[in-house]
């Protein structure tokens, strides 16, 4: 280590430098660090003197990376990206009060939001930080120390699982269609009505048609509709009467059961799948990340 003691410039003179390459200007650089332009180029002058080669090629009011410099810059982005991650590990393990959680907009709306008194109530001492995303993050890359998936251990073998709620999904609508529309007697009555399909862009989700064909009925019976990617804008257009669409138990129980929505047909289609609480393999689970996970877990019902 001594000898790489002596190698290695500063830690400032690394900062300084990944900004610079980053961004292709000092001044900018500068203005990101808190630092002049002139101290900016002084570190980056000082790397050059210590390697012996230019990093950079000066222009007129920026600067380019040369063929050594952009090999250094990856080497030192991703080496200072798993500083930063793995000391917010540590920081988050030496006793922050903050956890940090990984969801859908749909989880984080339907299901996280109306549980977080109970939440402020039962665990007061600790922060939860809702990271919200249109596909499911990795963990470990990302450091989060928790997340939400659907599927099951054979889906997912880097991760340890515990689950929330088994993956059951049931027609829904609310009580102003059904004073409109009339309430559909049968599976095959559904394909008269309007119906709203999620087109659901990056995680994997049972459709009408898939729905139907578990019911027994022919899923190309399903009527083309309104098609919506986001669930948090389906439920909202099955609030305003727009039509009938797919709900997933554990996301729509509550409005069920406080008369918001209300469920049609008696078929339920259980795909066999769960929702669960993960986290990754290689991340230990201790403190209050442990806490947070045991205390998801059990929060199946109202």
């Amino acid at each position: 280590m001594g000898s790489l003691r002596h190698l290695l410039p500063s830690a400032n003179g690394l900062i300084a430098f990944e900004a610079a390459g980053r961004l292709l200007n000092f001044t900018a650089a500068g203005k990101e660090l808190g630092m002049s332009q002139a101290a900016v180029s002084l570190s980056i002058i000082r790397l050059e003197e210590q390697f012996g080669t230019k990093l950079f090629v000066r222009r007129h009011r920026k600067v380019e990376l040369t063929e050594p410099g952009a090999r250094f810059f990856a080497d030192v982005t991703l080496g200072l990206s798993h500083i930063q991650k793995s000391a917010e590990r540590l920081k988050a393990s030496a006793g922050g009060n903050h956890v940090t959680l990984s969801a859908s907009t749909a989880f984080a709306t339907l299901w996280i939001v109306p549980r977080l008194q109970r939440f402020r109530e039962e665990l007061p001492g600790i922060e939860l930080r809702i990271q919200t995303s249109d596909r499911d993050l990795d963990l470990a890359a990302e450091g989060i120390p928790l997340g939400i998936r659907g599927g099951d251990a054979d889906d997912m073998p880097d991760y340890g699982l515990l689950p929330m709620a088994p993956e059951e999904i049931y027609p829904l609508c609310s009580p102003l269609y059904l004073d409109r529309h009339g309430t559909p007697q049968t599976i095959e009555d559904l394909c008269k009505h309007r119906l709203i399909h999620l087109d659901e862009p990056h995680r994997p989700a049972v459709t009408w048609p898939d729905w139907l064909a578990a019911a027994g009925v022919d899923g190309a019976l399903a009527p083309q509709g309104l098609r919506i990617n986001d669930y948090v804008s389906v439920i909202q257009s099955v609030l305003e009467g727009q039509g009938i669409a797919l709900g997933w138990a554990h996301l729509t129980d509550r409005l069920v059961s406080n008369g918001s929505l209300v469920r049609i047909t008696n078929h339920v289609h259980r795909t066999g799948k769960s929702f669960n609480v993960a986290w990754s393999k290689s991340q230990e689970v201790t403190g209050h990340v442990a806490v947070v996970r045991d205390w998801l877990a059990k929060q199946s019902s109202f």
